[in-house]
């Protein structure tokens, strides 16, 4: 039975498909790989953060981007928050909204 990846909101998903071509296309790539394999591809792909946090690495010509997602029950990956990466870094804002949003997500489904 595969995954589905579902998203925090339409301007999640949004923010995701705006994001450069190359990015944009390895974004697809792993996405399809998660929907068969399952949300822990391992690194350089994915990285847990802890607490059921995790981080969608997208390398490309563009640059580096990151997508915070998390799991839940029934096989659901919930793309939570994405941003360009531009420091070595992963600046603590941006975890924090992954962080918050992932909270309220988990509050909703149990």
């Amino acid at each position: 039975m595969d995954y589905t990846i579902n998203y925090y909101s339409d301007a999640v998903q949004e923010q995701i498909m705006e994001l450069p071509d190359t990015l944009a296309a390895r974004y697809i790539v792993l996405t399809r790989r998660m929907i068969a394999l399952g949300p822990n591809l391992g690194e350089p792909h994915t990285k847990a953060f802890g607490d059921g946090l995790f981080e969608l690495r997208l390398k490309g010509a563009e640059g580096i981007a990151r997508v915070f997602f998390c799991t839940l029950v029934g096989r659901r990956i919930v793309m939570l928050h994405s941003f360009i990466k531009k420091s070595e870094r992963t600046p603590s804002r941006e975890r924090e909204i992954g962080e918050t949003r992932m909270k309220e997500i988990k509050r909703a489904n149990t």
